[in-house]
């Protein structure tokens, strides 16, 4: 799979353990799930073009270099919005645009209920942020939005994923790059990813439903 990138870092594999981990608090939850965006988007990022900037230090003048590209964030509604703001700080002037989905408990698809995209002007790179790739669906209709507003280069970015679910949208998108912090390697009954992790959005803004 030429285009997903597993990332296998020793800092990865602390903070997913965290994350995983049922007993970490919602807090914790969130603090893991930001540093594992920002190790994520740093490896995304490799290869962003640079232009030439002149930068005035407080000795010299000199070139510097900024990026060139204009990078847009989709974060998928309402787990991915956890992924945003660590990568706002490595990138303050990205674009920020929402999809939303809730999954249908009787089908386990997805129900596009929100899209903000725009139709003119597309970005240079498109960042689809959701933390858990189950059977792929929800990250197909955001990448068929992005499709439609004509970007070039699109990428998308997971926690978790499932071997289902890559092979699913790269049926579907086979030039996608996917990088993600685990592939793991079922789904159960219910569609979720299993070791996994949970419900991610539930987790994240600590809405867990009684399971008595």
């Amino acid at each position: 799979m030429a285009h997903v990138v597993e990332i296998g870092h020793p800092l990865v594999q602390h903070h997913l353990s965290r994350l995983r981990d049922r007993d970490s608090s919602p807090e914790e939850f969130r603090a893991s799930m930001r540093r594992l965006a920002s190790l994520l988007a740093y490896e995304a990022t490799s290869d962003l073009v640079l232009m030439d900037s002149v930068v005035q230090t407080p000795l010299v003048s000199m070139t510097g270099q900024v990026l060139r590209h204009r990078v847009g964030l989709v974060p998928i509604l309402r787990a991915g919005l956890g992924m945003v703001d660590p990568i706002l700080d490595l990138i303050p002037t990205a674009e920020v645009w929402h999809v939303g989905m809730y999954r249908d408990e009787r089908t386990a698809e997805p129900v596009e209920y929100y899209c903000k995209i725009p139709k003119s002007q597309p970005v240079d790179v498109g960042i689809v942020l959701d933390p858990m790739l189950a059977t792929g669906g929800s990250a197909i209709l955001a990448l068929e939005a992005l499709q439609k507003w004509g970007l070039p280069t699109t990428k998308l970015l997971c926690v978790i994923a499932s071997r289902e679910g890559i092979d699913v949208v790269l049926s579907h998108f086979p030039d996608v790059q996917i990088f993600v912090c685990a592939i793991d390697p079922e789904l159960n009954a219910q569609k979720f990813i299993v070791p996994g992790l949970g419900d991610a959005g539930d987790r994240t803004f600590n809405t867990l439903r009684s399971q008595d």
